[in-house]
């Protein structure tokens, strides 16, 4: 699946200040993230703030993007729950038609053993129309996707293509790379240790920070794909202090910040986030690069 190969961007909803859904700023933004360069865009993940959207938002979300997309990048579309019999309705019912691929997380709150996180997916491969990536973060789910469960549903289904790994753990990454099929895809769900995990093998990144400034971050993705180590590592350093302020108060309340910094949205998140602090936003508006939105690279 060459299509997922480098950076994929997990797209913000953008609000007005009335906490409406804003189309013409959602626009902006898939435009401005294309034209930066990035190989693929997801829809409604948890940058996304789906939790608190309405169905007929998520309805609205997803067909903004699509014709502001205009076939131009594939896509993505989050489909996952803790509702195992929910998900596989929804796999069933929904018109997928322009999605290349569904992004689906393990079971949050509920705390599966490992098989059954590998029984849940195992009703998701068998319902899905589309391609699945998997997408394992402990952090919001409560419970970790082992390595040798992501191995056992790669060989077992061949529509499971790949694994969005937000473990931040680099031993977990490096063991799934090893032991991995052939084509399997690897891909980083964390924007810190994105080039460890891409020079040691992985396919690239489900990205946040990457729509903020994709024709920086989808360089240094591209340039560590060609084992340009040099140059990946100029970007990487230039990124590090913004990626840890975006993640500071919490997704997304820091990247909406730097979309208000461009001109492209406000920044405005829904309860149970709140805005980023003063000072925080003080620390993103005073960074060099948003400054200058020039990286050297």
């Amino acid at each position: 699946m060459s299509k997922f190969l480098g950076t994929g961007v997990a797209l913000v909803t953008p609000f007005r200040e009335d906490l409406s859904v804003d189309v013409a700023a959602l626009i902006n933004i898939v435009d401005h993230t294309i034209k930066g360069g990035v190989e693929y865009l997801v829809v409604l993940g948890t940058t996304a703030e789906s939790a608190t959207l309405s169905k007929e938002e998520k309805e609205l979300v997803k067909q903004t993007i699509i014709k502001a997309n205009n076939g131009r990048v594939p896509l993505v579309v989050g489909v996952g729950g803790n509702n195992t019999a929910e998900v596989v309705h929804e796999l069933k019912n929904s018109d997928l038609t322009a999605f290349d691929a569904i992004l689906s997380v393990s079971p949050y709150y509920n705390k599966p053993t490992q098989e059954g996180i590998f029984q849940h997916f195992k009703a998701i491969a068998e319902a899905s129309p589309l391609p699945i990536i998997l997408y394992n973060v402990p952090g919001r789910t409560g419970s970790n996707v082992l390595p040798e469960t992501v191995i056992r549903l790669a060989n077992s289904f061949k529509n499971i293509i790949g694994v969005k790994e937000a473990a931040g753990d680099i031993v977990q990454a490096m063991r799934l790379i090893k032991d991995k099929p052939k084509d399997f895809l690897v891909i980083s769900g964390d924007d810190m240790i994105t080039l460890p995990m891409v020079l040691a093998g992985g396919a690239g990144v489900i990205s946040v920070i990457g729509q903020g400034f994709p024709k920086e971050f989808s360089s240094m993705v591209r340039y560590a794909l060609r084992g340009n180590l040099d140059d990946a590592n100029n970007i990487h350093f230039q990124l590090m202090d913004i990626i840890d302020y975006i993640f500071e108060e919490g997704n997304p309340a820091g990247i909406k910040v730097v979309f208000e910094n461009l001109g492209l949205s406000t920044s405005a998140v829904r309860l149970p986030l709140v805005k980023a602090t003063d000072s925080l936003i003080q620390k993103i508006n005073n960074f060099p690069i948003l400054a200058t939105n020039k990286i050297n690279g």
